[in-house]
């Protein structure tokens, strides 16, 4: 069975997690994935800076940050269970884009939630090909929800 918990870390209640939780499960239906959990961690611009800053040198918050553990080759994994790692989103970067590219703030946590869980899975924008295949998987599970810009 797929797990998927959510920790929120920040002072406020977000309604749109429910669907945001829903939207992954889908993402993770449609990978055909099975046995298979990971983290989504709600934080704000403070502590997302801090490991933007920590982890990838860069001194500045950002919106969505992932940590594969299947990056790691040292890492051994008891069982079948197949643990991908954490997604953390920083709620205010969320809010600020929600509101400069006008739309909701449903859309914008659904799409930082399901573009950190391809990263996860080891998909990447680096190249426009590799970008083309990772944005284009990424709005099929957002259409299926009617989340659209």
């Amino acid at each position: 069975m797929n797990k998927i918990e959510i920790f929120v870390q920040v002072g406020e209640e977000i309604e749109e997690l429910d669907t945001v939780e829903k939207v992954l499960y889908s993402a993770m239906d449609k990978e055909k994935l099975k046995d298979t959990s990971f983290n989504l961690i709600i934080v704000d611009n403070k502590y997302i800076h801090e490991l933007n800053k920590t982890y990838r040198n860069i001194d500045r918050e950002t919106d969505v940050i992932t940590f594969a553990l299947e990056d790691e080759d040292s890492l051994v994994v008891g069982g079948n269970e197949r643990i991908l790692g954490d997604i953390y989103i920083s709620l205010d970067k969320a809010k600020s884009q929600a509101k400069e590219y006008g739309h909701s703030l449903l859309r914008e946590l659904s799409f930082l939630a399901v573009h950190g869980f391809y990263h996860l899975l080891g998909y990447d924008h680096m190249t426009e090909e590799d970008e083309k295949v990772m944005f284009g998987k990424q709005r099929e599970v957002l259409e299926e929800y009617g989340i659209t810009r």
